[in-house]
């Protein structure tokens, strides 16, 4: 059991048989009256998010979520392939479950996926990712007095904000927890 004041993002419980995990959360503590925990929460299993209150001294069941590194290999346009390296089972994953996680992920690369009672529910990229930018506007010759930032496509699609100075065709490092460019490789 986890009390409502312990609740951090990423944090996953059981309430009424659904499942689900804290998207964002904020501690009030009002000038009157009791303080109070307000959370965003996505239902793991059918994918919607709700805003829900909590006392913090409320008790929740913590749910056990069991986390697997697998390896990206195709999409045939509906479904996305993930492989067990252990097992070499195959597992199909819909577009939802993997939404946030696809755009930095290239085929043969690793992730990890989040199963709760043996059924797959989200995609987790690597913090950090190697891609090739495909699409880049050129920079403005002397316009790097300040820091400015350009839109850039890289090969899985995904558009990245990068510094001018950065080329079409060059790989940068990208955060995949934040979508920011961390630097040239």
């Amino acid at each position: 059991m986890i009390s409502a004041g312990d609740l951090r993002k990423g944090t996953t419980f059981e309430d009424n048989g659904q499942v689900f995990t804290v998207i964002d959360f904020l501690h009030v503590k009002p000038g009157k009256g009791a303080a109070f925990v307000r959370t965003k929460l996505r239902n793991v299993l059918q994918g919607g998010v709700t805003d829900r209150t909590f006392n913090p001294t409320d008790k929740l069941q913590e749910a056990v979520i069991e986390r697997k590194e697998m390896q990206y290999l195709y999409s045939d346009g509906s479904l996305y392939y993930f492989m067990d390296q252990e097992t070499f089972e195959q597992i199909p994953l819909n577009y939802e479950m993997v939404e946030d996680a696809i755009k930095y992920l290239k085929e043969n690369m690793f992730a990890v996926i989040k199963f709760y009672k043996g059924e797959a529910f989200s995609v987790e990229p690597p913090n950090f990712v190697e891609l090739q930018i495909t699409h880049a506007e050129p920079g403005a010759k002397g316009n790097t007095t300040s820091n400015v930032m350009k839109p850039a496509t890289v090969e899985t699609g995904a558009i990245i904000m990068v510094p001018l100075f950065v080329n079409e065709g060059e790989t940068i490092r990208i955060d995949t927890r934040t979508g920011e460019y961390m630097e040239r490789v």
